[in-house]
């Protein structure tokens, strides 16, 4: 029996309307009642991630900013954080004043933007968390980041990953997890290392893992579980290198996952 089941949020255990069914916290519960460790593993933040994990009745370490902080629900510990450098994080929000795009960057658990404007109130809106208006991102940026995000055209992310992946190479881990979202962590912040680093402190091997997942931020997080599972709505690429492909975000496919490989072999043992 799998172990521990690792679920990304947007467009995954999310439907396009950032909703759970109700079908699915029950079945998330039952899941947990039978021993399986469930947690989250997202790109959000700590305190927005926290408000899911509260909704699901789960209390276990969280994976959050695409990796770079584990942290308890209760806040207690925090088990793995790897930060955005300060030599990146000035550059970063160097590349974004001379371009004239919109940053917003985590810092010890905030969201910071330079301005106010309707990207952040959007995004501030879907996450359900609060933002802060800094107008000198350079000043934080001197303690390093936890993650930054540019939001803009989807078209004009993929020619800007391409000239931050040339930039700084292996001394960033830069991935798009939204059509126009793209992410900048750690090179060591990421689902995958993360995914593992939580399991070998809980006990579990590789092969007790179900990952699952919907967009680019989650290749790691797939290909590294166990069982590697792409969501029905997931890009194309992330499809090719999954275990298996669920339903959509919409259909449950989140439900479908689990009681086809949790909670049906559970109750043939059972019998």
């Amino acid at each position: 029996m799998f172990k521990m089941i690792a679920i990304d949020l947007d467009g995954t255990l999310l439907t396009d309307e950032f909703m759970i069914s109700p079908d699915t916290v029950i079945a998330i519960q039952k899941a947990v009642g039978i021993g399986t460790i469930v947690t989250i593993a997202t790109g959000r933040m700590f305190p927005s991630a926290k408000l899911i994990a509260q909704q699901l009745g789960i209390n276990v370490p969280l994976i959050t900013y695409q990796g770079a902080i584990i942290k308890d629900v209760n806040e207690k510990e925090v088990m793995y954080e790897r930060l955005i450098s300060p030599e990146i994080a000035q550059k970063l929000v160097e590349i974004a004043c001379e371009k004239k795009i919109h940053l917003q960057v985590y810092q010890d658990d905030i969201l910071y933007s330079a301005s106010d404007n309707e990207k952040l109130i959007t995004y501030s809106e879907e996450v359900k968390v609060p933002y802060t208006v800094e107008p000198n991102l350079f000043k934080l940026a001197k303690k390093g980041f936890t993650k930054a995000l540019f939001i803009e055209e989807p078209d004009y992310l993929d020619t800007l990953q391409e000239e931050l992946r040339t930039l700084f190479g292996v001394r960033a881990h830069i991935a798009k997890s939204k059509k126009h979202y793209l992410e900048v962590t750690h090179p060591e912040a990421n689902k995958g290392s993360a995914l593992l680093h939580l399991a070998k402190k809980l006990g579990i091997d590789r092969s007790e893992i179900i990952g699952i997942g919907d967009n680019y931020n989650d290749f790691d997080l797939v290909s590294t579980a166990g069982l590697g599972i792409a969501m029905g709505n997931a890009v194309k690429e992330l499809k090719d290198i999954a275990d298996y492909i669920s339903l959509t975000n919409n259909e449950e496919g989140v439900l479908h996952v689990i009681e086809k490989f949790i909670l049906e072999p559970a109750s043939v043992i059972i019998e």
